[in-house]
């Protein structure tokens, strides 16, 4: 970082709070939908509307309509400890075998003695189908249908003969609910049955009231119990059973469908609730809501959060046509929109998909059809769960955050049990996957399964919060304790490679490839992360100052980054990195992005990173080329990191938007929201130390497709939100709000200025006239 200037020399105009503009207007943008001319054909063409524990996929069907739907805690399994006792004993055969080259043989042994018992943990599960039958619709006309971000509404509108016929459903946080609205144009038109299925083969239906329906079931023996019950209100017309298996509603004006879905999880130790109770309750609460009500409820919630954050990129005819036609031209014909609205429906589906009390977003949110899906739809914890969470803090969603600080004190617990069995280390360990159960051990297979820092990777989340908020409490209750653990873990863990005599990490392995190993660079990437963290965390608390000093000594005794015989930076400690090999995954470059070791000011390495992202190539997953967006980003090559936006849209992208890796997984969306983010802001260089200033760089990777634009209410480390325009490729203002008032240091391109901020204070900064 250059030294900071002064206000005359960079040729800046700095204007105090007292100054400074009102705040930026948070209106929604009335082009923030998807629409489509004609209903979907398959799953990945619906749309999706979640309220963070629920959420269901939208086909939007004319004659039969289709709402695929979930419940976040419907897993296979129940209760249940992973851990291998005794696979400790094993610990030094492993690492002596892996000193040997004997790699065939350490695999060989680890999948006998060290690995989780079962081998493979359980998969979350679909719920059921809301399925709505209309006769005589199947000839419609004047067919559209929608997704509207910014009121989380997915609308569905058609006329037959003479009649329009209107639905929306949205997935109510404030009363936990799926909602339905059905609406004809003309009184007493609306004729339709509804009916609740399920995939699971326990699952039966039954009547439980005047119009209303009930579905239960159990996903296995002795696991988790789920139900879900179904009410329709009719405006108009008439309500019966049908069959007991569904309900008939003739000739009404409108319908209101409430849907409620329960299971009878508690934790992850405890699967003794009674869904049927669970589900009568949320019924009850609903009694006496109108539809209006509710939406006013529904809408209010979801703004709060949505319209923290605005962008605008700029626009062309593109934007005017259907989402799915521009995401086949949008390699050939300029659309920058597109690239906005696909930062913010990456914003949508984390409010959708992850709010205070619920679980995390898995590998696919909230939303599943399949009773085996592709890797389980758990948590995977060497990329995929952590990038899910890139945009939480930058994008302004930081309570969206919280359920993944649940399930990190939830892996504490059942980590600390495998720390012991398998490592005989103190603190709390967490490998490359977990599930509803809290899984911690190896699974699947040792030649990917030992990855030992799966859990100090999602402490530095803890930190991150920290960071972006300042929250002392947060820091002393939540993050400190499990930091503190996880670094224990290391402490214990670390061995001394006796080659170079640098502390390393092993048996483990660099994801997802080259087997299992001694020092992978990823590896010591997060642990001197970790070890930083914790260590700035105990004195910014003033406790554990033994602790402090000691992971910061071992810290500096860590293997370190190295440049390898092709410019590379090195994968592994050995210079064996092939500039031929394109495999999806980028671990080394962890300490470039989400790390933040690898920069500017550390040439040699910046450069190196460089060249290994040039090796690996712009192909890949669409979660890879979402890590590699943000990777140009932090390398301050917006051009780069637009192509490979531009090729994630094209080619890793469905129809609705989702991420294709293929198949579906959301943590490219997430993913790619973060790197968009990251080409407009980037703070990874502040520090939590009192008084330290940190850098807020301002267009750091801005694009030459996005010559003028704006962004409002980004955040930034150090407690600030910034709002940023700029025209012809150039700053023209940005406005800093700090929160706690900390000093930071203000960079755009060559120029700097120091900010002495107060909390509360608003300070623009303006480009050169």
């Amino acid at each position: 970082m250059g030294s900071p200037i002064g206000l005359a020399a960079c040729a800046w105009i700095l204007l105090a709070a007292a100054q400074a503009a009102a705040a930026p207007s948070r209106n929604g943008d009335t082009v923030m939908k998807l629409w489509y001319q004609k209903p979907a054909a398959k799953w990945e063409e619906a749309l999706p509307i979640g309220n963070g524990r629920l959420g269901a996929m939208v086909f939007g069907g004319t004659a039969e309509e289709r709402l695929q739907f979930n419940e976040d805690t419907l897993w296979t399994g129940r209760p249940h400890e992973y851990h291998h006792e005794g696979a400790a004993k094993h610990l030094p055969t492993l690492r002596k075998l892996l000193a040997e080259g004997k790699q065939r043989e350490a695999e060989a042994l680890a999948m006998k003695e060290f690995m989780s018992v079962p081998l493979r943990q359980k998969a979350y599960q679909p719920f059921g189908d809301l399925a709505l039958s209309f006769p005589a619709h199947d000839k419609a006309a004047d067919y559209r249908r929608q997704l509207d971000l910014d009121s989380a509404i997915a609308t569905v509108s058609y006329r037959v003969g003479d009649v329009g016929y209107t639905r929306q459903a949205f997935a109510s946080h404030p009363h936990q609910a799926i909602v339905v609205r059905l609406a004809a144009g003309k009184p007493g038109r609306l004729t339709f049955a509804a009916r609740l299925t399920s995939p699971h083969k326990t699952a039966h239906t039954r009547p439980i009231g005047p119009g209303q329906l009930a579905i239960a079931g159990q996903v296995e023996p002795n696991g988790l119990k789920f139900e879900a019950r179904l009410r329709v209100v009719a405006e108009g017309g008439k309500v019966a059973a049908a069959d007991n298996q569904a309900l008939s509603i003739e000739d009404a004006n409108a319908a209101t469908i409430l849907l409620v879905a329960a299971t009878s999880f508690k934790s992850y130790r405890d699967i003794s609730a009674d869904p049927a109770a669970r589900c009568e309750a949320a019924m009850k609460a609903l009694e006496g809501k109108a539809f209006d009500a509710l939406l006013d409820a529904h809408v209010e919630d979801h703004r709060r959060l949505f319209r923290r954050v605005s962008l605008d990129l700029g626009s062309t005819a593109q934007a005017a046509l259907p989402t799915d036609q521009r995401l086949k031209e949008v390699a050939t014909k300029p659309d920058p929109q597109l690239a906005a609205l696909y930062f913010q429906f990456g914003r949508y589906l984390l409010i959708a998909s992850s709010r205070p009390g619920t679980q995390p977003a898995n590998l696919q949110g909230v939303w599943n059809d399949k009773l085996a899906p592709p890797w389980d739809s758990k948590w995977t914890t060497n990329i995929n769960t952590e990038m899910n969470y890139w945009p939480a803090e930058v994008t302004n969603l930081s309570e969206c955050h919280e359920p993944l600080f649940d399930l990190i004190a939830d892996c504490v617990e059942t980590g600390r049990k495998t720390a012991a069995a398998h490592y005989a280390a103190r603190g709390w360990v967490l490998h490359h996957n977990t599930d509803l159960w809290r899984g911690t051990a190896p699974i699947n297979h040792a030649n990917h399964g030992i990855w030992v820092t799966g859990g100090a990777w999602l402490a530095t989340h803890l930190w991150e919060h920290y960071l972006f908020t300042g929250d002392r409490d947060f820091l002393a209750r939540r993050a400190y304790p499990a930091m503190k653990e996880a670094a224990l873990f290391f402490v214990d863990f670390l061995v001394k490679d006796p080659k170079t005599g640098w502390l390393i990490s092993g048996p483990s392995n660099s994801p997802e490839q080259g087997g299992l190993v001694m020092g992978p660079a990823m590896d010591h990437q997060i642990i001197r992360s970790l070890f930083a963290a914790t260590a700035e965390a105990a004195k910014t608390l003033g406790l554990d100052a033994d602790l402090a000093a000691k992971v910061a000594q071992l810290r500096t005794q860590i293997a370190p980054d190295q440049v390898g015989r092709h410019g590379q930076l090195q994968e592994w400690l050995e210079d064996k990195d092939d500039p031929k090999n394109t495999h999806r995954h980028v671990s080394h470059l962890w300490g470039l992005y989400p790390g933040c070791e690898i920069t500017p000011a550390t040439p040699k390495l910046f450069a190196a990173a460089r060249q290994s992202l040039l090796h690996r190539g712009d192909g890949g997953t669409g979660w890879s080329k979402a890590w590699k967006i943000n990777l140009w980003a932090r390398l301050r090559d917006g051009d780069h990191a637009h192509k490979l936006l531009i090729e994630a849209l094209a080619g890793n992208t469905y129809p609705n938007l989702f991420d294709a890796h293929p198949p579906f997984q959301i943590d490219g969306n997430f993913g790619g929201t973060s790197g968009i983010a990251e080409m407009l802001l980037q703070s990874h260089s502040y520090s939590a130390g009192p008084g330290q200033a940190g850098e807020i760089h301002i267009l750091p990777a801005l694009p030459k497709a996005w010559p003028a634009g704006t962004v409002k209410g980004l955040c930034a480390r150090g407690g600030f939100e910034v709002d940023i325009a700029w025209a012809d490729g150039k700053l023209t203002a940005a406005t800093i709000r700090s929160k706690l008032g900390r000093p930071c240091t203000i960079r755009c391109g060559d120029r700097v200025v120091t900010l002495n901020t107060q909390a509360g204070g608003t300070y623009v900064v303006e480009g050169p006239h």
